[in-house]
């Protein structure tokens, strides 16, 4: 371990590059160096096993952890390292933001980090006491911004509408309601919530969520001020948020808000972590192992925007805190 890094470290973006099998290091690497290019200032701590960091752009921090043997145990076990690490770093004030290269699931529980995903592993290494996973895609295919938080993440789709409470809508739509004014700067949010039935259960007709769950949280949310929108359904809220009608949507359940949001912004999209005490983004796909056998032949634009939302982010807080707002 090198010595704590100044204060000032804090404007650097600590980087971990995923799993050692997959394309995380490769387009880390890319991305940032197209950053830099357009921004010489931006500075990145690299995370991983010592022999991928040999990779890395010159001119930025590396910290090299241990646990990569070739194996699926050892590929999840530095990738869990290389996170506890960027989370020391964040906390500590020697960086600003977090950006999280994909990780294998799979590998993670064989190697004994037995968490659904990153975002509630980055949950339990910080204490937060909440979290929400959003969806930020500053540019779309449709040209507008699309933001979806998902108020449930890795569920499976038969324990869904158990886990859909009032409760849950009223924390996860009050978290994204202070963070898009905290971090996006918006004022006034205007957050649509994506229902749970088809055509919003039509009254009733198919299912009762939105009356026996939404309503309430609505009038909750609507008494804490947040601007929050009656249920809506699921065919026709995300193209009214593209075409501005609301800064954010609330959807559900995973894939309902994925498949929207991948079909408008794939390559554009961001994985932000609400509710952290730095920010937090990655790139919105997986590790593609049959990519990283090719060099060159990865995308590295969903890892771009990553790098720069990221930095957006974190200087706005960091400049939000300066001037003690």
């Amino acid at each position: 371990m090198t010595a704590s890094p100044p204060p000032s470290d804090r404007s650097a973006i600590a980087v971990t590059l995923g799993d050692p099998r997959g394309i995380g290091p490769e387009v880390s690497f890319r991305a940032a160096t197209r950053l830099v290019q357009e921004d010489p200032t931006v500075r990145f701590i690299f995370i991983g096993p010592g022999e991928l960091l040999r990779g890395a752009p010159p001119h930025h921090a590396t910290l090299a952890v241990e646990g990569w043997d070739g194996t699926e145990t050892g590929a999840g076990r530095a990738s869990a390292l290389a996170i506890e690490a960027a989370v020391s770093r964040a906390l500590s004030g020697n960086a600003g933001a977090v950006v999280t290269a994909p990780v294998h699931k799979p590998a993670l529980h064989r190697a004994g980090w037995r968490f659904p995903g990153q975002t509630e592993l980055l949950k339990e290494l910080t204490g937060a006491a909440v979290v929400g996973m959003l969806m930020a895609a500053e540019t779309t295919r449709l040209g507008g911004p699309l933001r979806v938080l998902l108020a449930t993440t890795h569920v499976a789709l038969r324990d869904v509408p158990a886990a859909v409470t009032a409760e849950l809508l009223i924390r996860q739509t009050s978290l994204l309601h202070r963070s898009l004014k905290s971090d996006w700067g918006i004022a006034e949010p205007r957050i649509a919530l994506c229902a749970l039935n088809p055509h919003a259960s039509d009254q009733g007709l198919f299912g009762d969520e939105e009356e026996r769950v939404f309503t309430p949280a609505l009038a909750a949310l609507r008494a804490l001020g947040v601007d929050a929108s009656p249920p809506l359904p699921a065919d026709t809220v995300f193209g009214r948020a593209l075409s501005g009608a609301f800064d954010a949507v609330v959807a559900p359940y995973h894939d309902v808000g994925m498949a929207a949001f991948k079909t408008a912004s794939f390559g554009t999209g961001v994985n932000v972590t609400l509710g952290l005490p730095f920010i937090r983004t990655s790139p919105d796909h997986g590790t593609a192992f049959d990519l990283a056998t090719h060099p060159g032949k990865a995308d590295c634009s969903s890892m771009v925007e990553a790098l720069s939302l990221a930095r957006t982010l974190a200087k706005a807080r960091f400049d939000r805190n300066l001037a003690g707002v």
